[in-house]
């Protein structure tokens, strides 16, 4: 039987699959499950700080709420502070105590200084690797995308030096060019990179003519993008290479490795299809290989990437032209008469 371990970050995995940051870990039933499934690794729900501070403030709001309602009183609560970061450390450690298999945390942050003080304790928890969540939002036009790329580099750079676990980067696509940015970092000593963050984009309801923030799952051929950027990295930098969103399938975890993956993130297959589903993905990716007679994933992992294909352009531009030239073909497919 084909063998499906690999390695992300350093970190030996009996196999591909690794849930994704998300409330799965929540539910003690579910990680068991997904252990008992062949999960070969788990990433803790994301610590967020803008979070942390926001229930800070609002705890603080309630406590002297009513503190100045009578002359005679200071203050109508002792002092008490609010617990941080405490209950989320507290449940990571309590997860990675009884938890079979790797275990990674997520972490989002504000200030450099936050940043490298939330990953401390982050390594204290017995962790096995640690994954940084970086995103921003500009919110004025006078911001350079360099002096964010250089800010977030800098920050990589800082945890890197203050923690001795394994690091990996989780990226949004939004940057002018990904590839170099990738390669900074990569030269920085990451040891894995996740492609790529998911964000939660607001709505307006015409009705109302209110934001509301719909909660939904990837959509599948999401990985699309990812596999793009796996297939451009693949035997081009140091750092491993993780595939995330939209990974329903086991076809859609072989078409990643065949660009390059070394992992790749699930989630909402998990939602919608349940964790017994990873049972058909793993069997059926086992198959897949018996039959072609690979008998590891490193037999053709990235045999589709760009370093190993004859034709450089496959991921590039020609493609996009390629498929202008036969763009009347889509009318075979969804005639207008």
């Amino acid at each position: 039987m084909a063998d499906l371990s690999t390695s992300y970050m350093g970190v030996k995995l009996k196999n591909p699959m690794i849930l994704g940051a998300s409330n799965l870990v929540s539910k003690t039933e579910v990680i068991k499950e997904l252990e008992k499934a062949g999960i070969a690794a788990i990433v803790y729900k994301s610590l967020f700080e803008e979070q942390i501070q926001l229930e800070s403030l609002q705890f603080d709001e309630e406590l002297n709420e009513y503190s100045n309602r009578n002359s005679e009183m200071g203050r109508l609560f002792p002092d008490i502070e609010h617990a941080g970061p405490k209950e989320h450390l507290y449940n990571l450690k309590k997860l990675k105590q009884h938890s079979s298999v790797p275990v990674f945390a997520s972490l989002n942050a504000i200030y450099e200084t936050s940043w490298i003080e939330y990953a401390k304790q982050l390594e204290e928890t017995g962790i096995d690797g640690l994954e940084l969540n970086l995103y921003s939002t500009p919110g004025y036009f006078e911001i350079l995308g360099s002096s964010i790329e250089d800010k977030q580099f800098q920050i990589v750079k800082s945890i890197k030096k203050a923690v001795k676990i394994p690091v990996s980067v989780k990226l949004s696509p939004f940057y002018t060019n990904t590839l170099n940015f990738i390669k900074r970092l990569d030269e920085a000593g990451v040891d894995g990179f996740v492609l790529f963050n998911r964000f939660f984009q607001p709505e307006i309801d015409i009705e109302t003519e209110t934001f509301h923030f719909p909660w939904e799952l990837t959509q599948a051929r999401d990985h699309y993008l990812a596999l793009r950027f796996v297939g451009l990295l693949h035997g081009n930098i140091e750092g491993s290479v993780c595939a995330s969103r939209g990974i329903y399938t086991s076809e859609d975890v072989i078409r990643l490795i065949l660009a390059g993956a070394d992992s790749v993130q699930i989630v909402s297959t998990i939602y919608k299809n349940h964790p017994p589903y990873l049972i058909t993905i793993l069997s059926e990716v086992q198959a897949w290989m018996d039959k072609k007679g690979y008998k590891t994933l490193d037999d053709f992992r990235g045999k589709l990437s760009r370093k190993s294909l004859k034709d450089p352009f496959s991921y590039q531009r020609a493609q996009y032209i390629d498929i202008l030239a036969k763009s009347e073909e889509i009318f075979k497919k969804y005639p207008m008469v």
